[in-house]
């Protein structure tokens, strides 16, 4: 699976991409009432991204904007998002209601996400300290060094494969109010070599006070996140656990099962899975008698068996 669609929402808000150069800006709709999507072609350019969201600027109350997303720059496979992040927190003091914002809305005809180059992103955490929701797509050159941020609720990490240096960031940094945080592990094909201990500040939750939604996802080492998670104390205070879109086997959902008690939760999500018959009606008996939604969609997952015997699973999104 590949990334076929633009968000469509952010913030509670639905999306709207501010016209192109070429276009009227004179009928725009309300700046609050939408999540505004600023974006250039990534190929045949005739306004870079830095370029249209200045005449955003311009053209749009921006005292009033809630919500942005950051699309498309030019040649996002070989130019990370620098110039777009400056051109931001140089115009900081015209966004004092800007509680959404994320970077690098991109599909795959624009740019496979494992090709999306990005860069340190935190400068836009400090610059905004009353951001209550922040998301990232693409893997490539990522950089979250510990943070501290007050305000922040709901953090995502979009990737075919995270760096280790990012997940131990996010480990390390100060987050009180974040309720939900999502993450594609992915795999070490596309940058994602991170290891489980490098989860280990999450999975304590000793900095995450307000986490109540948990999804670590899209990873080839799925089986060995699931065990960690079921000795992880942040999962007794969790609503929501995600383990979908990577390799789950058999071996991960025993352990799983084997651990603490899940039927505190209200939902599990383990869609695209590999899982046997067998246990997957364990995982029902076990949880959903007990009134946990348990998603358990097997998708698109499949498996190839090469001619030496060795069996091949994929997560969700890679390249």
């Amino acid at each position: 699976m590949t990334i076929g669609d633009h968000l469509q929402s952010l913030y509670g808000l639905p999306d709207y991409t501010f016209p192109g150069p070429e276009e009227d800006p004179d009928d725009l709709p309300d700046p609050d009432g939408y999540a505004w999507r600023i974006t250039s072609d990534i190929y045949d350019v005739n306004e870079d991204c830095v370029a249209a969201f200045a005449r955003f600027c311009e053209d749009v109350d921006t005292t009033r904007v809630r919500a942005l997303i950051i699309g498309a720059w030019q040649d996002a496979y070989d130019t990370d998002p620098s110039a777009v992040i400056e051109a931001l927190i140089a115009a900081k003091d015209r966004f004092p209601a800007l509680r959404a914002l994320f970077v690098g809305d991109m599909v795959m005809e624009e740019c496979e996400i494992s090709w999306i180059r990005q860069t340190d992103v935190t400068p836009l955490l400090a610059a905004f300290p009353r951001l209550e929701e922040f998301g990232v797509r693409g893997g490539k050159d990522l950089r979250f060094p510990a943070v501290s941020h007050a305000a922040l609720r709901r953090l995502t990490m979009e990737s075919g494969g995270l760096p280790a240096e990012v997940v131990r960031g996010l480990s390390a940094s100060d987050l009180p109010a974040l309720e939900r945080l999502d993450l594609w592990l992915g795999t070490p094909d596309y940058h994602g070599n991170s290891e489980v201990a490098d989860l280990a500040g999450i999975l304590s939750g000793a900095r995450l006070p307000n986490l109540r939604e948990l999804a670590l996802r899209n990873s080839e080492m799925q089986d060995a996140v699931a065990a960690a998670v079921a000795a992880a104390p942040v999962v007794a205070r969790l609503d929501v656990l995600d383990l979908s879109m990577g390799v789950l086997t058999d071996d991960g959902a025993a352990a799983l099962l084997a651990g603490q008690p899940l039927t505190h939760l209200k939902k599990l999500f383990l869609h695209h899975h590999y899982l046997s018959e067998p246990l997957q009606e364990r995982v029902r008996q076990t949880l959903e008698t007990a009134g946990v939604e348990v998603d358990l969609d097997r998708d698109d997952a499949d498996e190839d068996e090469r001619d030496d015997g060795t069996v091949w699973r994929y997560v969700a999104v890679g390249e």
